[in-house]
């Protein structure tokens, strides 16, 4: 099996927390978009949304978030017998559904430097150019990335899609606050999928240096934040990558890597 993510995409760390919390072996293949590696044609024939993560077992292939989960979970079945194990209850799965509805990409990107944002958009769409010069066949997908990443920087413009969804945020946040008074966890008193479809959110949250803002002023939230850090997986996922000073070395690798390329016009 064979799983193609990145530590900087929210959706990745959810399926790689899946992966450590049933104890599933698996190959990892690390993809930056940032740096526009998911443009590459070996990728992008096999996912031309160029999206992370992307799930192989054999020639079965998974780009749904959700569904490379569940799918994860039925071999965590069929690998220790079913015993002891149950499939996810109807309200897990549909935590996770109502946590995945939450579109990321532009509440993150409104609280990165607008000069950021830019550098990093002119370099993927120059990428995505070099790439099409070099697989003339991938052209017509590759115009689609180019017309996607240019309505992403005209959508950053409107004041009015990044309200949409910091307003959709707080209402997730609220409705899991909500929850996390009546159960430890939020499909009840055992840890279970919709927190590893969560537990990313409130990361993602930290990594913005948004979390009085959004974490700590819900106390059973910030509660629960402090328990899940525990787990291993959260420990091998996401803490290894971005928990304090580490946050500040995987971030400075990837964008020295893009500064360099652009001053060589390598792409």
């Amino acid at each position: 099996m064979q799983l193609y993510h990145h530590p900087f995409s929210l959706d990745s760390q959810k399926v790689r927390l899946a992966l450590e919390e049933k104890g599933i072996d698996y190959t990892s293949y690390h993809v930056n978009p940032i740096t526009g590696k998911n443009m590459d044609s070996s990728f992008f024939r096999m996912n031309p949304s160029a999206r992370l993560p992307v799930f192989q077992n054999g020639g079965h292939i998974i780009f749904n978030t959700i569904e490379i989960i569940l799918y994860i979970e039925r071999i965590a079945m069929v690998s220790s017998g079913a015993d002891g194990m149950t499939i996810s209850s109807r309200e897990v799965v549909e935590w996770m559904h109502k946590i995945q509805e939450w579109n990321p990409k532009f509440f993150t990107l409104s609280h990165v430097p607008a000069k950021y944002c830019l550098y990093i958009s002119k370099f993927i769409r120059r990428v995505v150019i070099a790439r099409m010069a070099e697989s003339p066949d991938l052209a017509g997908a590759y115009h689609l990335k180019l017309r996607e990443a240019h309505e992403t920087e005209e959508k950053l413009k409107s004041p009015d899609v990044v309200k949409r969804s910091k307003e959709h945020l707080i209402r997730l946040l609220d409705e899991v606050e909500t929850q996390l008074k009546e159960t430890a966890y939020l499909a009840g008193e055992e840890f279970s999928l919709a927190d590893v479809t969560f537990i990313p959110v409130l990361a993602r949250l930290v990594l913005l240096d948004l979390g009085d803002e959004y974490i700590s002023c819900r106390p059973k939230i910030a509660a629960y934040w402090n328990l899940v850090q525990q787990r291993p997986s959260y420990k091998k996922v996401i803490g290894k990558y971005f928990n304090g000073w580490r946050k500040h070395k995987t971030l400075i690798k990837t964008w020295c890597f893009v500064r360099i390329r652009s001053m060589l016009r390598k792409y």
